[in-house]
């Protein structure tokens, strides 16, 4: 891999996991059009280290406020004030909301990894559910009251959202989108349902890195400039691309996203039928 393909996928990286727009479905197309077969995992993991700390650094004051925030309501529990601080607390319950929604993705990220893996084989099913991330983009802007803020929410939506992002691991379906467009489904304000989606990426995002760790010295002796100049397009455009998003959430709608993905989708499976792939 040179340096130029490695910007053009870090790049593609950090603007489709915020985006949504699915960084799976976009990862495949961009590496077989730049003919790259295979990355590298080191190169994988540094992708993902790249849009992790773009949310981070982002989030940074949130973050360590509900650092803060779950620990002291460790304490709650010992002095029995934990349901009424949960209840009060916006951070001590945005903490532990972050994580009970990242359950579902990890157990299923667990026990199905090598189905999920298989699902990477091509390009049909990431073009069949980019699809599908269209419509539940589409849909979910018309259906939602928007007024549900972290106060409203409770471990229904949480569940909710977290199931939905375990279904993100099929590539295609966007992560941030179905996260996103669930949140719009349940009725939680617009904001409020982008921004505990970034935040659900976090502990997503750190698992995904930590399961691969052992392998981070894949190819990355002769590849390092280029791996780490991959790293820093991931961050930098994942930030911009959470700034872009949440702009557009506030100001105006999401259906540019929902019309790219369907034209990207019925474009690729088009050329899939053409050329006889599918």
């Amino acid at each position: 891999m040179d340096i130029f393909q490695a910007i053009i996928i870090g790049i593609v990286q950090g603007l489709t996991e915020f985006l949504p727009i699915s960084s799976s479905a976009h990862l495949i197309f961009i590496q077989s059009l730049l003919g790259v077969q295979e990355a590298g995992i080191s190169f994988d993991i540094l992708l993902h280290l790249g849009t992790l700390f773009a949310v981070v650094v982002y989030y940074f004051k949130d973050i360590i406020a509900m650092i803060k925030a779950f620990f002291l309501s460790i304490a709650d529990i010992f002095k029995g004030k934990f349901v009424e601080e949960f209840k009060n607390n916006d951070y001590k319950k945005l903490a532990w909301l972050v994580i009970i929604g990242t359950i579902p993705a990890g157990l299923v990220g667990y026990l199905f990894n090598s189905q999920i893996e298989s699902a990477f084989d091509g390009l049909y099913i990431p073009s069949f559910f980019l699809l599908i991330t269209g419509i539940l983009l589409y849909t979910s802007q018309r259906i939602n009251t928007g007024n549900k803020n972290i106060k409203e929410s409770g471990l229904k939506e949480t569940v909710l959202v977290g199931i939905s992002q375990a279904f993100a691991l099929i590539p295609g379906l966007s992560r941030s989108g179905t996260t996103i467009s669930t949140g719009l489904f349940l009725g939680l304000d617009k904001e409020f349902a982008a921004k505990f989606s970034f935040l659900l990426a976090i502990p997503t995002i750190l698992g995904a890195v930590v399961l691969q760790i052992d392998e981070i010295g894949a190819g990355l002796d002769s590849n390092l400039l280029a791996y780490l100049i991959g790293f820093l397009a991931a961050l930098i455009s994942g930030y911009l691309a959470i700034s872009v998003l949440l702009k557009l959430i506030k100001e105006k709608s999401l259906d540019i996203f929902a019309y790219y993905c369907w034209i990207v989708g019925v474009v690729i499976l088009g050329f899939l039928l053409i050329s006889g792939q599918f």
